[in-house]
């Protein structure tokens, strides 16, 4: 599938998820990124980390906006339906606060697999192009592309060097206490970044001298025109966020309110 398709569709999905506050549309995207990303075949153990910081992350933030809101749900739906404590109490659980915080936790967790796939199976040029396509500088798109090609040469020399490392008695694995792991970890990453950063100097340089950047326009070698699955899945996308745009209507606003 075209990479400016792939970006097209997280980006507007994104948007209509993130405005939305409509149980029935979230639930139903939500589903539809989950069988996205069983079909995109991506292997549990690329992303085992990055799941575990977005799901902790995510978790830290929900138990946040308990917090510092236990109201907040029954202002925004206008009913109180306690769980226990009452109203007059600042700590309290309502089912409305309970559903709030249930949209939140959907509205946090849909794109992950879109953002997952969208990273994963987009190669680095081909995105760069279809950043290009949809309007934004060729020089941006590059740098995009670049930072994205360093990435995993980063994480690769982490490994190496983490390894190596263990190996001469330092230990910064699991075994180890976090704060070892943490100061060992950080170690290790502030060089590599610096590095990074060297070796990206000389391939600015290396492309100056070759005149990049002069004209307004460029080809892209990756790029690719739109296919029939492109206009397909295209289409589905919009009939997805024209759905969400209509609950807009209906619900007289971004909020589902089953409580009325």
């Amino acid at each position: 599938m075209n990479g400016s398709t792939k970006l097209i569709g997280f980006v507007a999905l994104s948007l209509i998820g993130m405005i939305t506050y409509d149980t029935r549309f979230l639930a139903g995207i939500f589903l539809f990124s989950g069988i996205l990303f069983y079909f995109s075949k991506i292997s549990y153990q690329e992303i085992a980390l990055v799941l575990k910081v977005i799901m902790a992350f995510a978790a830290l933030n929900l138990i946040m906006v308990y917090v510092f809101a236990p109201g907040y749900g029954m202002t925004i739906y206008g009913t109180q339906h306690m769980l226990w404590g009452s109203p007059q109490h600042y700590f309290n659980l309502s089912w409305e606060e309970v559903f709030y915080i249930f949209n939140l936790f959907l509205k946090y967790t849909f794109a992950v697999p879109l953002a997952l796939i969208f990273l994963l199976t987009t190669n680095p040029s081909e995105f760069a192009a279809s950043l290009n396509r949809i309007g934004i500088p060729y020089r941006t798109s590059y740098a995009v592309e670049i930072a994205l090609r360093y990435i995993p040469s980063v994480q690769r020399d982490y490994r190496t060097i983490s390894l190596a490392q263990q190996a001469r008695g330092y230990e910064i694995s699991k075994k180890a206490k976090l704060r070892t792991r943490i100061i060992g970890s950080a170690q290790i990453i502030l060089p590599l970044i610096f590095t990074s950063l060297d070796r990206i100097e000389v391939v600015s340089q290396a492309m100056e001298l070759r005149r990049f950047g002069h004209n307004k326009k460029r080809t892209w070698y990756l790029a690719q025109p739109f296919a029939l699955r492109d206009f397909l899945a295209l289409a589905t996308i919009a009939v997805i966020v024209i759905w969400g745009v209509v609950l807009f209507k209906i619900n007289g606003g971004r909020f589902w309110n089953p409580f009325k």
